[in-house]
């Protein structure tokens, strides 16, 4: 068998041979023996087929399972002549030829991608300057203010007024569709802040203007997208009675107060809320400051200065993903021009190579990161994120994980999650914490 395997570059390689007639004859026997074994074939024994029927009837299975053995032995040969192991490739195996000549024999060539040495030289040093955010004793008390007037108490005004935008309306109502009730419709002594958007588009405006005691029939549309789908697109009527509108009692700061916000804390003191918050705060500065602004900077300057090469195919998958999203946005005339112009499909994908380029050499460069700096998150770490993040938007977190899980998405965020990790290492160091 004639064999060739060269590196193109530390991150590519492309195995070439031809492979003999004699080389599939011999697989095709082997796998026709093996598959003898087990068929099941009206007028034989099970197990007892002759190899011969086997060939015969399933010619075509067979013969592609002869050529995929002999495929997968010029891979496992050609990796082992470039001293490549199989936990260093990245990504499929590309088939750039498989052509089959008259006389029986194969002409193949596969392109390999591996992870390639990343160089990261001294990566320290090109870390942006950080400054330690502090926050103004103006914020804390506005902040202060705001979680107090959240946590007062709704009172019935004193004067009975119709309703306006931003008030509190306690209210009955009663949903029907097509004259009938639907579950979830209905309750009694709601306290709806209107303005609020938590109902239905439409129905909080309708509010505005109604007076104690007045009784209304409100009309709105669920959403297309509402999650009941019995009520998606429908229209529907509620029955509206407005009892009271009621305000915000005036805010108290104390430590009373102090204590309310801080449940399991002994001798809380306002003093100790005011501290709390400020910690909080500056870390939430310091984050939104970190993700905007350094991390994005230091990762366009790690990428600029650190070289090495990049997997071919990896970078090929990129820009295949990255030409999905755009021609999603396209109309259905661009697409079809796309689809009569192959050089212009070209065109685009070129025009997003360097992106592409960009964004799977700073993955690799993160990954050097955290190999250098010890950085790693476990499993479990990205399963809490996901349950916690779930529970915030009353989800169920098992079916959130299981959903991410069959899309395929955890390696990424697991990846975006050392990202942060490292990072945020690095510029804490930098900044002395």
């Amino acid at each position: 068998m004639e064999f060739n395997a060269k590196k193109v570059d530390e991150a590519n390689a492309v195995i070439s041979a031809t492979i003999a007639k004699e080389t599939i004859e011999t697989n095709l026997d082997k796998v026709a023996k093996q598959a003898a074994k087990t068929m099941d074939i009206q007028g034989f024994r099970k197990g007892k087929v002759p190899v011969a029927v086997v060939k015969a009837r399933y010619a075509d299975k067979l013969t592609e399972d002869a050529e995929g053995e002999a495929l997968r032995a010029v891979l496992a040969n050609g990796l082992k002549e470039l001293n490549i192991a199989n936990e260093d490739l990245v990504g499929e195996p590309s088939i750039s030829k498989f052509d089959k000549k008259e006389d029986g024999s194969i002409d193949i060539e596969v392109s390999v991608a591996c992870k390639p040495a990343v160089d990261l030289g001294d990566y320290k040093s090109l870390l942006p300057e950080v400054e330690d955010k502090a926050v103004d004793a103006k914020e804390i008390d506005a902040k202060l203010e705001e979680m107090a007037k959240q946590s007062a108490p709704l009172t019935k005004i004193a004067r009975k007024r119709m309703v306006k935008d931003q008030d509190h309306a306690l209210i009955d109502f009663e949903g029907f569709v097509d004259g009938v009730a639907f579950e979830g419709g209905k309750a009694e002594k709601f306290a709806l802040h209107v303005g609020s958007g938590s109902f239905i588009p439409g129905f909080e405006e309708q509010i505005i203007g109604m007076k104690y005691e007045e009784q209304k029939d409100i009309t709105v549309t669920f959403p297309e997208e509402y999650q009941s789908k019995d009520l998606a697109g429908k229209e529907a009527v509620f029955k509206v009675t407005l009892h009271e509108i009621q305000e915000k009692a005036a805010a108290e700061l104390n430590d009373e107060f102090a204590a309310k916000m801080l449940q399991g804390e002994e001798n809380a003191t306002l003093e100790m809320l005011k501290e709390k918050l400020e910690e909080q705060m500056k870390a939430e500065a310091k984050n939104k400051y970190y993700r905007e602004e350094l991390k994005p900077a230091y990762l366009e300057t790690l990428v600029e200065k650190v070289e090495f090469a990049l997997p071919a195919t990896v970078v090929d998958q990129e820009i295949n993903q990255a030409l999905n999203n755009k021609v999603r946005s396209l109309s259905e005339d661009e697409i079809k021009a796309l689809q009569e112009d192959a050089a212009k499909v070209e065109e685009m994908r070129e025009e997003l190579r360097e992106d592409a380029q960009n964004s799977v050499k700073a993955t690799f460069i993160v990954d050097a990161l955290a190999k250098a700096e010890s950085v790693d998150v476990s499993d479990q770490e990205v399963s809490q994120v996901l349950y916690y993040e779930a529970m915030q938007m009353g989800q169920n977190p098992q079916d959130v994980l299981k959903q991410y899980q069959d899309a395929g998405y955890l390696p990424a965020i697991k990846m975006s999650m050392i990202e942060e990790k490292v990072i945020t290492k690095l510029l804490d160091e930098k900044l002395g914490k």
